[in-house]
């Protein structure tokens, strides 16, 4: 039995300000925006290539509490200079070696081991991850 991950959901205090953040500044596309009344609003977006997409859902009290979110991409430094074209506040490259976080890529370029970061509106925390760098060079 396959077992899939298709859905992770984001509290968020401002459904629109985050709506915009993800679609304009990270590049996400729009499943769903749908409402049911005035008290019931869901947001679905899904990342360039994913299967799995994020739900926005208000909840003011819980906003910023997502941390460690992880997208794989197979060019740090590309994925770098587009979020850094679109506005978004995105940490400098690292890696890690004994002793901890290093700046700068994973030397070798190794999988796993070259990141960036950044934060949604609400503070909810987003990893970038390279994986699959030599594969894509080929």
């Amino acid at each position: 039995m396959d077992w899939k991950l298709e859905l992770v959901v984001l509290p968020c205090s401002d459904m629109d300000l985050a709506k915009a953040f993800y679609m304009e500044k990270v590049g996400f596309t729009l499943l769903v925006d749908h409402s049911a009344g005035e008290d019931f609003r869901v947001i679905q977006l899904v990342p360039p290539g994913s299967a799995c997409a994020i739900a926005l859902m208000k909840n003011a009290a819980s906003a910023g509490d997502v941390q460690g979110l992880h997208l794989i991409v197979n060019d740090i430094d590309a994925a770098r200079a587009e979020l850094v074209g679109r506005g978004v506040d995105v940490s400098d490259i690292f890696h890690f070696e004994e002793g901890g976080q290093t700046m700068g890529p994973d030397p070798a370029r190794g999988d796993y081991n070259s990141f960036i970061s950044f934060s949604d509106p609400d503070g909810n925390g987003w990893m970038v991850q390279e994986v699959g760098r030599s594969a894509a060079r080929r």
